[in-house]
């Protein structure tokens, strides 16, 4: 699986060679911005305009007390990150219960969720198009406290002391059955964290969609199953608006006719004709279909694509299969 270098640091942390280590393989960091309601990191400016100057994909993120106003709280982080955040900025909700819980104090589960909910949706107003995302643990993902949906950096600490290759090398964590786009896998000597995609692909989804505000989250079962559909619409019908042709005597090319708009019209002209005798080709077209399922599942299960882009792979998918299927019959 294709992986990133990343890192993030806070004022504990002394200013960084971040040109350095950009040329070491780091591609992404994040630097703490604000916490609670008025708080600000002592160090964030010098941390961000490094990492933004060493052309890393930067990022920023807020320690959250729950017990306290979002909207204040919001307010506090927007504010603080506001010099920076240009597409391609990526903004964090640091969910983390403090050892003595003073900051979750006594909300409960659904109090906490809501809360975080606000935060991403007050801060998405503020950046639109731009991705945002929750750090927090598997106490916080168990008990609820993280909006569906929700873009993950989780932080998980098996070995103690680790560097990246051990960390691109292991399995990808599952998380109450979510699988993190990254995951924080050591603390020391400072955290260092690996992200599910490529470098060029991390890149890309850091530009965000300025036209949709769906996330590039892992897909259900439910949502495999609207695509499977989709694309098997797509193959023996037209766009919706037409019913598909029933044999070739139908099939009309102009624009505006019933069998205009197919993809690869004379192949499909070709297979209806020699398909109105018996149902061979038809059935093996439909098992073609049915197998770019677990493809898609496949796709699905890292997650870092949105439904759309999974659909158009699965559809160059068919396109072969088409091909191939066309190739048989002319054979035969």
């Amino acid at each position: 699986m294709a992986t990133s270098r990343g890192m993030d640091v806070s004022s504990y942390q002394a200013a960084q060679d971040w040109t350095a280590l950009r040329k070491a393989g780091v591609v992404f960091a994040f630097a703490k911005a604000s916490e609670g309601q008025h708080s600000r990191d002592d160090r964030f400016d010098t941390h961000i305009a490094g990492i933004i100057k060493a052309g890393m994909v930067p990022g920023a993120y807020h320690f959250a007390w729950p017990v306290q106003s979002v909207a204040a709280e919001a307010a506090n982080y927007i504010a603080a990150v506001r010099p920076y955040a240009r597409p391609g900025f990526v903004h964090w909700l640091d969910l983390e219960r403090m050892n003595d819980g003073r900051n979750y104090g006594s909300r409960t589960a659904a109090q906490i969720k809501a809360w975080v909910k606000e935060w991403l949706r007050l801060v998405g107003a503020a950046y639109p198009g731009q991705r945002i995302g929750v750090y927090t643990s598997a106490s916080d993902v168990a008990a609820g406290h993280l909006p569906s949906g929700t873009t993950l950096w989780f932080p998980r600490y098996p070995w103690g002391t680790a560097d990246w290759p051990r960390a691109e090398a292991a399995v990808q964590p599952t998380v109450s059955g979510i699988k993190p786009l990254i995951w924080q896998f050591t603390s020391k000597p400072y955290d260092r964290s690996v992200a599910y995609l490529s470098e060029a692909q991390l890149r890309a989804w850091a530009k965000g969609d300025t036209t949709t505000e769906e996330d590039d989250v892992a897909l259900d079962q439910a949502d495999i199953t609207k695509i499977v559909d989709a694309l098997e619409a797509r193959l023996f019908h037209t766009d919706g608006v037409y019913d598909a042709p029933k044999d070739a005597a139908d099939y009309d090319p102009k624009e505006g006719s019933p069998g205009h708009g197919w993809t690869g019209q004379t192949l499909y002209r070709d297979l209806i004709t020699r398909t109105r005798s018996t149902d061979k080709a038809v059935t093996a077209l439909t098992a073609q279909v049915g197998a770019l399922a677990s493809t898609i599942g496949e796709l699905a299960k890292g997650g870092g694509l949105t439904p759309a882009e999974i659909q158009a792979a699965a559809e160059a998918g068919a396109q072969a299969a088409l091909a191939k299927l066309g190739t048989k019959l002319q054979e035969d």
